[in-house]
């Protein structure tokens, strides 16, 4: 749901992503590296921070393997990952449930959580009644007109007394939210905050905001997650511990040095901005594990809630049984 706004990539770049995509078959050589693709779900971001240290630090090299960082082609991560081109991705749990189960499943699996609860809500100028959900009425929101996300907002706005039919919804053409907000094109964004409310702190523009895991437990679901193809983790089980062995590393260092993360990430794309980077860093540093034992955790009370929720609201087309699409049996101790 949230990848709806997505830029196409160029054909140029689609070639070099494909192209860079293994089939993750263990090299025979004995000094060779098992070579693994791994897509995110966007443009690099500090979501994605612990895969750069990780790969700055010689931590996937340490496990024997050379990793590929791709960005995702038009149809996203999940599809590449799906089709065994990359062995892993980056992905969400709400946006994996229509092919979680049923025949059009897709034979991926969730195998880590990259930040521990939901960090997204609803963003909005500053002092305008919308602070909470009932303040949305009479107002604009940005809409991507996707079931699961207006069953959530319709949820949050009731709950709080609201009548969600008196919320204008517009289409979606937000790419940057500090300047959507100061135009005034848009009252209300869905965001994460950890880099679009972070990216309205930096820009000095005061705002309000909600978190839906706050109204709901059951939207503290997991998003973003790693993914890794079943094929792959069925045959290749130790590669897939190896990955996330040294991917965990790279998190729990962007935790205790989020300066030198940053860096790091702003080296690997430098198009970035660096003063907004160093402050999400900064943010995410007690997001990715939380309250949690350790990185990568998913809780399989918190992830079967937001399933059953769906199922009892019908916004599968199958039903999603408990414990399904995640597996914490390749993460490391």
């Amino acid at each position: 749901m949230k990848k709806k706004i997505v830029a196409v990539l160029t054909a140029g770049c689609m070639a070099l992503s494909l192209a860079a995509c293994g089939s993750g078959e263990t090299s025979q050589g004995e000094n060779e590296k098992e070579k693994i693709t791994f897509v995110l779900d966007w443009t690099p971001n500090t979501n994605h921070t612990g895969l750069y240290v990780a790969q700055e630090k010689g931590y996937f090299e340490d496990e024997g393997l050379e990793v590929e960082i791709v960005q995702p082609p038009e149809d996203g991560a999940d599809a590449l990952v799906a089709s065994g081109k990359a062995q892993f991705g980056i992905s969400f749990q709400d946006t994996m449930a229509p092919g979680v189960v049923g025949e059009d499943a897709l034979p991926t699996t969730a195998v880590a959580a990259v930040v521990q609860h939901n960090t997204s809500g609803i963003i909005s100028r500053k002092g305008e009644g919308m602070d909470t959900p009932k303040g949305l009425e009479g107002k604009k929101y940005a809409t991507w007109d996707a079931p699961i996300e207006k069953a959530m907002m319709e949820n949050v706005v009731e709950a709080d007394g609201g009548d969600f039919s008196k919320v204008e919804l517009i289409p979606s053409t937000v790419t940057d939210e500090v300047s959507a907000l100061e135009s005034k094109s848009v009252d209300a964004i869905w965001i994460f905050y950890a880099w679009a409310g972070v990216a309205t702190e930096v820009a000095g523009l005061e705002t309000d905001y909600f978190a839906f895991k706050d109204i709901n437990p059951a939207f503290d679901y997991y998003t973003p997650v790693i993914i890794g193809n079943n094929e792959f983790l069925e045959k290749e089980p130790e590669t897939a511990k190896k990955f996330l062995s040294a991917v965990k590393k790279g998190y729990e260092d962007a935790i205790e040095d989020p300066d030198g993360a940053a860096e790091i990430l702003c080296e690997a794309a430098p198009e970035l901005d660096q003063e907004l980077v160093k402050a999400s860093q900064e943010y995410l540093k007690d997001q990715y594990i939380a309250d949690a034992d350790r990185w990568g955790y998913i809780d399989p009370d918190r992830w079967n809630l937001f399933y059953n929720w769906l199922n009892e609201n019908g916004l599968t087309e199958n039903e999603i049984p408990e414990n399904t699409g995640f597996s914490n049996e390749y993460l490391p101790e």
